[in-house]
């Protein structure tokens, strides 16, 4: 009797330590509203991406943590798969190690570059139109175009990759990835003479790698970041937020993107926006104004999108908030072919509510 009470305590025991050395998360938000776009129907829509996910660490000890994290997501109206083609797991899966070293982590996630530049807009860099991230304040550069479905210009993710943070010195930060050439089944058709073409299923021409540093300090943020995609598009960013008041935030990105490999006719594209928050009360307003800038070796014109912006967030609690978006696109152009888009013009307007959890 004495030896099953001493072996349950220790069992109990080590149970408990095996508990508090081993944390596992889930996490997600869900966004669901109404939105309406130039020549679209009123419709059920969202701000952001919907996610589920799932994150742990381990305690090894002697300050060493093993982590992981795996993310999925979906549309919230139809219970789908986001745009129905992607991954499962398409948000990200990477398992790594964290000690004081930094962290390294491998598999699939946001690019340095993409992680880091959606800090420096309003719309805290969600993919919703009525922000900047996914085409200007990136200048429209896609961090995956051999993706299947790839020449859409938000895939700021890269998959077969190794990632690395430093630790935080005084502020400042290192971040950077380098991914393997593995074909991912989507291709890119080159522009003009003597531009590369990618077949579908071709392995990639160069090793994609991304590097950002960044520096915080009390009311003061600011990033510089280096990025060259797998058809060797390259783009370099300089970004920086201040908050004047604890109401107020001023922040702004300019993105310079040069893709000469592929694209021969229109090799350049600048990107640039200026916003800022300000809170009252339990609600924060939302503003910006970006220009997004291709310019044609032949020089015949160079084609400018304008977008102006505004937003309204009332927080009903930490984790629940309810939107409202409006924002015009002037000017909107095919980024590959230079050509006038079939909708040149587009208003969006949003309202809808984020619940996080």
């Amino acid at each position: 009797m004495k030896k099953t009470l001493v072996a349950a305590a220790l069992l109990g025991a080590f149970a408990g330590v095996a508990q508090a050395q081993t944390a596992v998360q889930i996490y997600g938000n869900i966004d669901v509203g109404m939105v309406k776009r130039t020549d679209q129907t009123l419709a059920i829509g969202k701000r952001a991406s919907n996610t589920l996910g799932f994150k742990g660490t381990e305690d090894l000890g002697n300050g060493l943590k093993a982590l992981f994290q795996v993310e999925m997501r979906y549309e919230p109206d139809t219970g789908t798969n986001e745009n129905n083609g992607r991954p499962l797991f398409q948000g990200q899966t990477r398992v790594g190690l964290q000690g004081d070293f930094g962290m390294v982590r491998l598999g699939r996630g946001l690019t340095p570059f993409q992680e880091i530049v959606g800090s420096f807009e309003p719309w805290h860099g969600l993919p919703t139109q009525a922000g900047f991230y996914t085409d200007i304040s990136v200048a429209g550069f896609n961090s995956a175009p051999l993706d299947v479905g790839g020449t859409s210009p938000n895939n700021n993710r890269i998959s077969n990759a190794i990632f690395y943070n430093s630790p935080v010195a005084n502020g400042f930060q290192v971040n950077a990835s380098w991914a393997s050439k593995e074909a991912t089944g989507g291709g890119v058709t080159g522009i003009g003479a003597g531009a590369a073409t990618y077949a579908a299923g071709a392995q990639a021409s160069a090793n994609p790698f991304s590097i950002a540093g960044t520096y915080n300090n009390g009311p003061a943020a600011a990033m510089l970041a280096y990025e060259r995609n797998a058809v060797e598009s390259k783009v370099w960013s300089v970004a920086g937020s201040f908050s004047v008041t604890p109401e107020l935030k001023l922040m702004g990105t300019y993105s310079h993107q040069n893709m000469e490999h592929t694209n021969t006719q229109r090799p350049t594209i600048k990107g640039a926006e200026i916003g800022a928050t300000y809170a009252v009360g339990p609600g924060k307003l939302l503003a910006g104004f970006g220009l997004k800038k291709q310019e044609e070796n032949v020089r015949l014109h160079d084609l400018i999108t304008r977008q102006y912006s505004l937003g309204y967030e009332y927080s009903l609690s930490k984790r629940t908030y309810l939107y409202v978006d409006a924002s015009r696109k002037t000017n909107v152009f095919n980024q590959a072919t230079g050509a006038s888009s079939a909708t040149p013009t587009v208003n969006h307007y949003d309202i809808g509510l984020n619940h996080s959890f």
